[in-house]
């Protein structure tokens, strides 16, 4: 089954953005083999050249690396992945806090609104 994509965004950033939430998530652990290119380029329904620049982006960055015939593997960097982890909650904290602005609530109310959802109330 392909992958859906957003119009607005380059489908490689798409698929790199996929592939560093599951190694955040521990999906994908430190360690383990991504699937080969084609595979990949199958599973979401685009062209392989499109994944290639996403794995590429994300060995650039440090989330995969490869070994020569071998294939790419998900980096033992944890450091990378926690810091990844926090920034990437950041920016929900981020877009929770403002759509609460939005819609009203005082800063003061934010924490009682989350405390009361973390409840079931």
């Amino acid at each position: 089954m392909a992958w859906k994509f957003d119009n607005n965004f380059p489908i490689y950033i798409q698929i790199a953005n996929t592939i560093k939430l599951q190694i955040v998530t521990h999906q994908l652990n430190s360690g383990d083999k991504l699937p080969t290119v084609r595979d990949l380029a199958e599973i979401a329904g685009v062209n392989p050249n499109t994944v290639q620049r996403a794995l590429s982006d994300l060995e650039s960055e440090g989330f995969v690396y490869s070994v020569r015939t071998t294939g790419r593997f998900v980096t033992d960097n944890l450091d990378l992945i926690q810091q990844t982890r926090v920034s990437l909650a950041k920016d929900e904290l981020e877009n929770f806090v403002t759509n609460m602005l939005d819609l009203g609530f005082e800063q003061e109310e934010l924490v009682q609104q989350l405390e009361n959802y973390l409840q079931g109330e």
